[in-house]
C-alpha cells in the first residue's frame, strides 16, 4: 500500500482586518499577511478586478450593514 501524503495546512490572520484564512504553503513573513480585500483598500490604483466582481462586492458589503443595523437595536434591549 502506499503511503497518505499528509498536507500541512497554516492558518493565519490577515493583521488589518482579523480575516482568518488557511494556506497549505507555510508564509516566511506571517506578521505581514493581509487578505485580498485588505490589498485592495491599501492600493486602489491597482485593483484590476473586473467591474462585475467589485459590484457583486459592494452589494455584499451594503447587505451586511444594513444586517448589522437590523441587530444593533435588538441588543440594546
Amino acid at each position: 500500500m502506499s503511503k497518505k501524503k499528509i498536507k500541512k495546512i497554516y492558518k493565519y490572520e490577515c493583521t488589518m482586518t482579523g480575516e482568518t484564512f488557511k494556506t497549505t504553503a507555510e508564509a516566511k513573513h506571517p506578521d505581514e499577511l493581509v487578505s485580498v480585500k485588505a490589498y485592495y483598500e491599501l492600493n486602489p490604483d491597482k485593483d484590476d478586478r473586473p467591474s462585475d466582481v467589485k459590484i457583486r462586492l459592494k452589494q455584499d458589503e451594503e447587505a451586511l450593514q444594513s444586517l448589522m443595523a437590523l441587530q444593533a437595536p435588538a441588543e440594546e434591549k
